[in-house]
């Protein structure tokens, strides 16, 4: 193989290869179906053209044929009047005429099977066309599913390789923490203020019950002098002073019980 026979293969081979690449099937498809659709209107007209000789040449031998009938009549009035070189020169065009007719007729013929010709190819024309615009629309869709399922290939890839996969497990980390320790402090909250109010309650409870149990004392002449002083106080002062008065209130009780006996 000759120098020149292996540059022109290696050319060839480059260019095939690089068409490959940057040729689009779908594109390519596309323009198959324009250029077929395009050839239809040309078809159509040729096969007008056909049909319209074929009837040209049915006039023209519906024409000769009425000259034919028409130099028959001349023909046989001439004879009648004794113009014989009248008639001789009528029977002349019908000659003429009759070989005209026969030819035409003829044409009309071919012309009658080109056009039935002419029509079946356009109409199988017309057929394989939408046959094939039918089979690249399927390939067409196929080319799209395709170029769907390789964005989605690359995409599952990309996944694969472990830096988003790692970022979304990361932030979930550290969202699923924050959650956690909010949740966690607003349940201590919520128990803080719950404990808080029970304490309060609780001691509000024991204020009144002191306070009560001072006014049945002081009412069965229970307590000494001042106590309506102390139960003021315990009325309006705070646990710690309620303690002392309660305490206050337990030795006047003794004192008084070691004088009953």
């Amino acid at each position: 193989m000759g120098l020149w026979a292996r540059l022109k293969r290696v050319f060839f081979a480059s260019t095939g290869a690089a068409l490959d690449k940057i040729e689009n099937p779908e594109l390519v498809l596309q323009q198959t179906i324009r250029d077929m659709r395009d050839r239809v209107p040309e078809l159509n007209n040729s096969v007008a053209q056909v049909m319209a000789t074929e009837r040209l040449l049915a006039r023209n031998k519906d024409n000769l044929a009425k000259q034919v009938v028409d130099l028959d009549s001349k023909i046989k009035a001439s004879v009648k009047m004794g113009r014989d070189d009248i008639a001789t020169a009528y029977i002349g065009q019908l000659q003429q005429a009759q070989l005209d007719l026969e030819r035409t007729d003829a044409q009309l013929e071919h012309a009658g099977l080109a056009s039935k010709q002419a029509l079946k190819a356009r109409d199988n024309y017309v057929l394989n066309m939408k046959k094939r615009t039918s089979e690249a629309m399927q390939l067409i869709s196929a080319a799209k599913q395709a170029k769907l399922q390789e964005q989605l290939a690359q995409t599952m890839e990309t996944f694969n390789i472990g830096d988003d996969a790692s970022t979304f497990n990361e932030m979930r980390e550290k969202i699923d923490r924050r959650v956690a320790a909010a949740e966690a402090k607003l349940q201590l909250g919520a128990a803080s203020v719950d404990n808080q109010m029970q304490d309060i309650e609780r001691e509000a409870m024991d204020i009144q019950l002191q306070d009560k149990l001072l006014e049945y004392k002081q009412q069965m002449g229970m307590l000494g002098p001042g106590s309506d002083t102390s139960s003021k106080q315990i009325g309006a002062g705070t646990g710690a002073k309620s303690d002392e008065v309660l305490e206050s209130v337990i030795v006047n009780e003794a004192n008084d019980a070691n004088r009953s006996n």
